[in-house]
């Protein structure tokens, strides 16, 4: 049996949601949030064909010539409410883990909702806790990117 599992984020960014969908689906902006610290996303290592079967890649640059490629693919894109890619390959693994990821945005008085669901192929529940947390590290760099404007 291959294991799974998934987890919801659910967070509230004080800034428009055009704005919050274009830090999702801008190079320039998606390189300024994506990936924990020291590591940083140069925007030409960026990839966002955001239109469903469009391919979307991020590679993530730290010292001493460290890096690591993240990607998968686009299997819906409605603007700018909802995004669902895959990270991997889901549908054929192999020994690695995947995912499927969905991302909802509502407009809230002004702010955003965002809604994060991800469900992991060949994922056990450490991996997952691991990976969430994670994700909650790039939202809060996300959060302080939108309150500087852009």
């Amino acid at each position: 049996m291959t294991p799974t599992a998934e987890y919801v984020i659910a967070r509230l960014f004080d800034a428009p949601r055009k704005a919050v969908w274009a830090a999702w689906t801008e190079p320039e902006r998606f390189s300024r949030w994506f990936g924990p610290p020291p590591l940083t996303t140069p925007v030409g290592r960026i990839t966002l064909d955001a239109w469903p079967g469009g391919v979307w890649r991020a590679t993530l640059v730290g010292e001493e010539g460290f890096e690591v490629t993240l990607d998968g693919t686009y299997r819906e894109v409605v603007p700018p409410a909802r995004l669902v890619f895959t990270t991997g390959d889901p549908d054929a693994p192999g020994d690695g883990p995947a995912s499927v990821v969905t991302v909802e945005l509502a407009d809230v008085e002004g702010k955003t909702e965002m809604r994060f669901h991800q469900y992991g192929v060949n994922t056990d529940d450490r991996h997952a806790e691991q990976a969430r947390a994670g994700w909650i590290e790039f939202f809060d760099r996300l959060a302080a990117d939108l309150e500087r404007g852009s």
